[in-house]
């Protein structure tokens, strides 16, 4: 995750948060509102049998501005903030000092994280929108293993592949792969949280399909508890792509119905959560 993209989050990190983005509200955060999705709440959930994250060590991978991070810590975690942007990480402090919490950060690649964090956690907590950066999946697998203690858990929330595939519905435009090895390079103004922002970026980012993600898990020495595909999300990561439906779920919708609408037309996968527990080595 060198240049573009290490440029690109530092932009990113600057900008978030500053009161010109739809996605990150520090008062809000600082007040004591969550910041954890539904989905995102669900996998804790189901990774922790209902227990919760209270008294777990957690290591949140691609943190960013810590929004997550700082929500897990106040509900008891001890929690350790991982992200290759300095600016992020200073973000992510300044904000869990104002929520009146502890945090600690450490600044690396995803890829490679340091033997300092062997072993030591319980959770290892990745959501939205980290793999498409990630050139070699197998070494991100890998790397978030080795921090995890024997019998930790893996807890990943991310786009499906498959609606990363569409850039545009109205005119339909598949202009991202469903897998490749290949970088896709993007240039453009403002970002995912505020698209008209008036500021270039460019990135390079890849393409990772469910069953390269899944065998990734298995090549990491995890083992694979939890698969589930999401048809609804309570907000649209892409901006502008999927439908806003009356019980306020945002669901993804190709072509029209059997009654000639959109709005009987099948949803579409547009997230998934996998779950995955470390197995001990064999010795």
């Amino acid at each position: 995750m060198e240049t573009p993209n290490f440029d690109h989050w530092e932009t990113l990190a600057a900008f978030h948060g500053t009161g010109s983005d739809r996605f990150y509200d520090v008062d809000t955060l600082v007040s004591g509102k969550d910041s954890l999705s539904d989905l995102e709440e669900n996998a804790i959930a189901l990774a922790t049998y209902g227990s919760g994250v209270a008294g777990l060590d957690v290591v949140h991978i691609q943190s960013h501005i810590g929004f997550d991070s700082i929500s897990m810590a106040r509900r008891g975690a001890r929690v350790t903030a991982v992200d290759f942007s300095p600016t992020a990480l200073a973000r992510a402090s300044e904000i869990a000092q104002l929520a009146g919490v502890a945090l600690d950060t450490v600044q690396a690649d995803s890829r490679d994280l340091p033997h300092s964090l062997d072993d030591r956690f319980d959770i290892a907590y990745a959501t939205i929108g980290v793999l498409c950066w990630i050139d070699d999946l197998d070494n991100w697998m890998a790397s978030t293993t080795r921090v995890l203690r024997d019998g930790g858990r893996l807890v990943l929330v991310e786009i499906h592949p498959f609606t990363n595939v569409f850039g545009s519905r109205d005119p339909l435009i598949a202009d991202f792969p469903y897998r490749s090895g290949v970088p896709v390079q993007w240039s453009g103004t403002g970002s995912y949280a505020n698209p008209n922002a008036d500021f270039v970026t460019s990135t390079e980012e890849y393409a990772h399909s469910l069953s390269e993600i899944v065998n990734a898990v298995h090549h990491a020495g995890l083992s694979l508890t939890t698969l589930l595909e999401h048809d609804d999300m309570a907000y649209d990561p892409h901006g502008d792509i999927l439908d806003l439906d009356d019980d306020g779920r945002y669901r993804f919708r190709i072509g029209v119905g059997p009654d000639g609408t959109r709005g009987s037309a099948s949803t579409l996968p547009i997230a998934f959560t996998l779950l995955a527990t470390k197995r001990p080595a064999i010795i």
